[in-house]
C-alpha cells in the first residue's frame, strides 16, 4: 500500500485501491445467527480493472483517474476526459418477478482455505503480499478490500466460463478451451450489459456466484483491510474478475449491532458507522467504488429481513424453522449505503383514511416543470427513474412501516399517518423520487442517532415517537431529504458531509412546512423559529468543539485527492467525538440558508431542481454545487460573491462563518419567537415574587381546577392564572417549549416551585423528546431531585440523545446525580452502542 497509516490518528483508512481495479456487483449469500451472533457464508465480487473502468467525478470541468499498467510505471496517475454514457431506460423496475434460487446445503463455514485465516490484533500490520505498484510485471498483482473484526475462511476464483449458456457473453458459440482471458472477458460483457437488459444481468449474476470454483487465491488481514493475489496474475487485467470469499462476521464488529427490540426479542441491524459496512462485509469503501448488489439472506422462519433493495421481499421457507428472503439493487451506489435489519419486526399497516386528516385529503400540486431528464442522464447507465414518464409523475412511492409489536399502536398514530404526506411534499419540491420503494423500521432503543437513511430504507429512532407528532415528521422529511441528498446524489470526499446533511437540514423544514400544508407566512414563521434554535446550537457547538472539526472542507484544495492506488483516509472518521457533533449539519445549514436569500426562494429552489436532475447518480464535490448555483444569480447582483470566497467564509474555517457575524440574530422579526421571550420574562417573575405570597397564589388557582383539569373561573387581578398558563401550554409549539427551556437553562437559579410549575404547566414528560431533555438538562442544573425519574427514564429510552446528559450529571459533582448517572448505565450499557458506551464510560470513570 502507497499510504502510511498511523493507528493513534482519528482518521479513518480507505484502504481500497480502486484506482486499479473496481468492484461493480457483489452478491451475498449469508445465514444469520441469533445464537452465537455471528452473520456467515459468502460474497461473491465482479470486478473491472483500471482500463476498461470509466470513473463519474460529478463535474464536467474535473478529470479523473485512471490507474493504467502506465500509470502504475510511472507512479503518477493517468488524466483523461472521458465520455459518459446515457441512460436508456424508460420503465420501471418490477417487484415481485424475479425470483433467485438459494444455494445447496453444502456447508463451507469450517472449511479453512490453508492460505490465511489469522486472528488479527488490533492495529495495523504489514502484508506479506505486496504488490509494486511502479514495477508490475516483477511482483504479483494485489487487490485489497476495506476490511475490518471479519474471519475470513477461503477466498477463491469463480468460474463463471462453467455456467450454463454463459457463451451468449463470449465471441465464440461453444466453450472449448477456457482461459483467464476468456472468463475476465464474460464478466466484463455481463457488468457492461444495457440497462434495459437488468433482469437478466441479475439472473446472471446469480448464477455466477453459484459456479464452482477453479482455484483458491492467497490472502492476508490485518487491522482495516484484506488483501489478495493470484500467483502470476500481474496486472489487474490478469487477476480474476470474479472471486467468491467464505467469511464470518464477529459479534464485536462495529458495524453490525446485536441487540434486543423494545419487546425483549433478538434483533440485528447495520449502523455504517463509525467504520461503515467493512466488518459486514469485505468491499471497496472509497465512495468513488460504485456497485449494485444483490443479496439472498436466511434466517429462523419468525424473523424478518428488511434490506436496502428494490424489491418488497417476501419470505420463502426453505425447510421447517427457516425462511430465505431476496433483496437486489440496480443503481449504483458506495457499499457504505448497504443497510440491513433482521428481527421480529411487525408490519404496521394504515387504517382507513380519517376524514378529519387533512394531510390525506388534499394532493400536493405537481412540481411546475417536467421532471425528466432533457438530453439524457450524466451518470453511467442504469434503470433511472429520472427519464421514467411514469415515475416522475408519482407522487407517492410504495412504503412500509416495520416496528417491534409493543410499538405498534404508537406508529399507527403517528408514523404511519404522517409518511405518505411527508412523500408528497418531497415530490412536491424536488421532483422524481429517485427510488422506487420505502421501507421506514423503528429500531431499538440502542440506536444512536434520531435516524438513518439507507437506499429503500429508513433508520428511524424511537424517541421520534413521544409527544406530538412534530419531531416525528420532521425527522421524517430530514431522512427522506437523503435519498435526493446523501443518495442519489453522494459526496466524493467523506469528509464534505456537508453536502449531505446540510442540505437535509436545510430542506427538512420546506418539506415539513408543506406537510403541513402550511400559508406561507406560518410556514415562514416556523422556519425562523428553528433558525433561531439552531443558531444558538451552532454558538454552543462551536464552544465546545475543538476548531479542527469545525471545519466542512478540512483537506481544502485536496479534497477528492487519493493516493495512485485510490487508498485515502477520512478527516476525523475515528474521533470518538464525531457520532455527536452537529457542526457540519448546521454550518451547511446556514450556508444554504443564506444563498437561498441571496438568490431568492423561488430562483434557489428552481436551481435545486436542476441540479438534481443534472447530477443524480454521480458523485459531486462543493464545487459543483456552487458553481451551478452561481450561475444562476446576475453578475451585478453576486456582490463579490464567488465559490473561492465561499470555501474561505464558510467551508475552510472554524468559528462562526464571516457573512453571519453581525448579521440579525435568526429569528429577530419572527413573532414566535417573540411570543416565546414574553413567556420567559413572565416565568422569571413568577420565580422572583416572594415564597408566600406565590404560594397563597397557586393554592388560590388550584380550588378553581375542576376534576376534568380545566378552569372554571379565574382569579382576579394581575395574578397568573393556572387557566392562562395551560392555554399556553396548549398554544406553544413543541419548538417554542425547546427555545423557551433553552432561555431558562441560561438563567444562574430557578427555584423548586418555578420548576414544579414549569412541568405542571407545559406537561413536560409528556412532550417529545428534544423537549423532555432540555427539561432534563433544567433538572439536572438545578438539582430538582422530584424530576431525577424523568432524567432516568430518559437515559434509558432516548440513548440517541442521552449521551449529553450523563457529562452533566457529572460535572455537577454531586454524589446523588453521579450515583443516578452510574446507576442508569449499568442498566443500559449492555445494550448501548459501542460508541456511546466508551464516550460515557469515559465520563463516569
Amino acid at each position: 500500500m502507497d499510504i502510511k497509516l498511523d493507528p493513534a490518528r482519528d482518521d479513518l483508512p480507505l484502504m481500497a485501491n480502486t484506482s486499479h481495479i473496481l468492484v461493480k456487483h457483489y452478491v451475498l449469500d449469508l445465514d444469520v445467527n441469533f445464537e452465537s451472533r455471528v452473520i456467515e457464508g459468502t460474497i461473491v465480487l465482479f470486478f473491472e480493472d483500471g482500463n476498461r473502468f470509466k470513473p463519474q467525478t460529478g463535474s464536467t470541468k474535473e478529470t479523473c483517474q485512471l490507474a493504467s499498467k502506465e500509470a502504475c510505471k510511472s507512479g503518477t496517475p493517468e488524466l483523461c476526459h472521458l465520455p459518459v454514457p446515457n441512460a436508456r431506460t424508460t420503465f420501471n423496475v418490477g417487484y415481485n418477478d424475479f425470483i433467485i434460487c438459494d444455494k445447496g446445503e453444502e456447508d463451507t463455514s469450517d472449511k479453512d482455505g490453508n492460505h490465511d485465516n489469522q486472528e488479527q490484533a488490533p492495529g495495523i500490520s504489514s502484508s506479506k503480499y505486496c504488490c509494486d505498484t511502479e514495477n508490475h510485471g516483477r511482483e504479483d498483482f494485489l487487490v485489497v478490500l476495506d476490511c475490518c473484526d471479519l474471519s475470513v475462511l477461503k477466498v477463491e476464483e469463480v468460474d463463471v466460463a462453467a455456467v450454463q449458456g454463459i457463451e451468449k457473453f463470449t465471441r465464440s458459440s461453444k466453450l472449448t478451451v477456457v482461459s483467464k482471458e476468456l472468463r475476465n472477458e464474460i464478466v466484463h460483457e455481463l457488468v457492461t450489459l444495457p440497462a434495459d437488459h437488468w433482469r437478466e444481468q441479475l439472473d446472471y449474476f446469480a448464477r455466477c456466484s453459484q459456479a464452482p470454483s477453479c482455484g483458491e487465491l492467497f490472502f492476508d488481514t490485518d487491522a482495516w483491510s484484506l488483501q489478495i493475489k493470484k500467483t502470476g496474475a500481474q496486472t489487474a487485467t490478469d487477476f480474476p474478475h470474479a472471486i467468491r470469499i467464505y467469511y464470518k462476521t464477529r459479534p464485536e464488529g462495529q458495524s453490525v449491532t446485536w441487540t434486543s427490540d423494545q419487546s425483549g426479542r433478538p434483533c440485528v441491524y447495520t449502523m455504517g458507522s463509525p467504520i461503515n459496512n467493512r466488518a459486514l462485509f469485505p468491499c471497496q469503501e472509497p465512495p468513488v467504488a460504485m456497485s449494485t448488489w444483490q443479496a439472498t439472506v436466511r434466517a429462523a422462519a419468525s424473523f424478518v429481513v428488511l434490506m436496502s433493495g428494490e424489491n418488497s421481499a417476501k419470505p420463502t421457507q426453505l425447510h421447517e424453522g427457516c425462511s430465505s428472503w431476496h433483496y437486489y439493487v440496480t443503481m449504483p451506489m458506495p457499499a457504505s449505503t448497504f443497510a440491513i435489519a433482521v428481527g421480529c419486526w411487525t408490519e404496521v399497516k394504515p387504517e382507513a383514511c380519517s376524514s378529519g386528516d387533512p394531510a390525506m385529503e388534499r394532493p400536493f400540486p405537481p412540481p411546475e416543470t417536467d421532471c425528466r431528464c432533457v438530453g439524457g442522464c450524466g451518470h453511467t447507465e442504469y434503470p433511472c427513474r429520472f427519464q421514467d414518464a411514469v415515475a416522475t409523475t408519482q407522487e407517492t412511492i410504495p412504503h412500509r412501516v416495520f416496528a417491534p409489536g409493543c410499538l405498534e399502536g404508537v406508529c399507527q398514530e403517528t408514523l404511519v399517518r404522517l409518511l405518505p404526506a411527508c412523500l408528497l411534499a418531497a415530490h412536491a419540491v424536488l421532483g422524481t423520487h429517485p427510488f422506487s420503494r420505502l421501507d421506514v423500521l423503528v429500531v431499538p432503543a440502542n440506536f444512536s442517532s434520531l435516524g438513518m437513511a439507507s437506499p429503500h430504507i429508513i433508520f428511524l429512532s424511537q424517541s421520534t415517537l413521544t409527544g406530538r407528532s412534530h419531531l416525528c415528521g420532521t425527522r421524517l422529511c430530514h431522512e427522506i431529504a437523503h435519498a435526493w441528498f446523501g443518495l442519489a446524489i453522494g459526496a466524493r470526499d467523506w469528509t464534505e458531509e456537508w453536502l449531505s446533511e446540510g442540505f437535509a437540514t436545510h430542506l427538512e423544514d420546506v418539506l415539513w412546512a408543506q406537510a403541513q400544508q402550511l400559508a406561507p407566512h406560518e410556514a415562514w414563521e416556523q422556519q425562523e423559529l428553528r433558525a433561531c434554535l439552531r443558531w444558538h446550537r451552532l454558538q454552543d457547538e462551536l464552544r465546545n468543539s475543538p476548531e479542527e472539526m469545525q471545519v466542512l472542507r478540512p483537506s481544502k484544495e485536496r479534497t477528492g485527492h487519493v493516493s495512485d492506488s485510490g487508498a485515502s483516509v477520512v478527516k476525523h472518521g475515528l474521533s470518538p467525538e464525531k457520532p455527536f457533533m452537529q457542526v457540519h449539519y448546521l454550518k451547511g445549514y446556514f450556508l444554504l440558508r443564506f444563498l437561498a436569500r441571496r438568490l431568492g426562494q423561488e430562483t434557489y429552489f428552481s436551481c435545486l431542481r436542476k441540479f438534481v436532475h443534472k447530477f443524480h447518480g454521480q458523485l459531486i464535490l462543493s464545487q459543483d454545487f456552487l458553481q451551478m448555483l452561481l450561475e444562476s444569480i446576475p453578475e451585478e447582483k453576486r456582490l463579490e460573491l464567488s465559490v473561492e470566497n465561499i470555501f474561505q467564509d464558510w467551508l475552510e474555517s472554524s468559528g462562526i462563518p464571516k457573512p453571519l457575524q453581525g448579521a440579525r440574530p435568526a429569528g429577530a422579526d419572527c413573532g414566535l419567537v417573540r411570543r416565546v421571550d414574553a413567556e420567559v420574562t413572565r416565568w422569571m417573575q413568577l420565580d422572583r415574587r416572594p415564597r408566600k405570597r406565590r404560594r397563597r397564589q397557586e393554592e388560590e388557582e388550584e380550588e378553581v381546577v375542576s376534576e376534568k383539569g380545566s378552569c372554571c373561573t379565574a382569579p382576579s387581578g394581575n395574578s397568573w392564572s393556572l387557566r392562562r398558563m395551560q392555554r399556553r401550554r396548549a398554544s406553544l409549539l413543541p419548538d417554542q417549549l425547546v427555545l423557551l427551556l433553552e432561555r431558562l437553562l441560561e438563567e444562574k437559579t430557578l427555584t423548586h416551585p418555578t420548576l414544579q410549575a414549569l412541568q405542571r404547566t407545559y406537561h413536560l414528560h409528556e412532550q417529545d423528546a428534544e423537549v423532555r431533555h432540555r427539561w432534563c438538562e433544567l433538572i439536572v442544573k438545578h438539582k430538582y431531585t422530584r424530576g431525577y425519574g424523568h432524567v432516568e427514564r430518559f437515559l434509558w429510552e432516548d440513548q440517541a440523545m442521552g449521551v449529553y446528559l450523563y457529562g452533566e450529571l457529572m460535572v455537577g459533582e454531586d454524589a446523588r446525580q453521579q450515583q443516578l448517572a452510574r446507576r442508569c448505565f449499568e442498566r443500559a450499557r449492555g445494550q448501548m452502542d459501542r460508541a456511546s458506551a466508551e464516550l460515557v464510560a469515559e465520563m463516569l470513570f
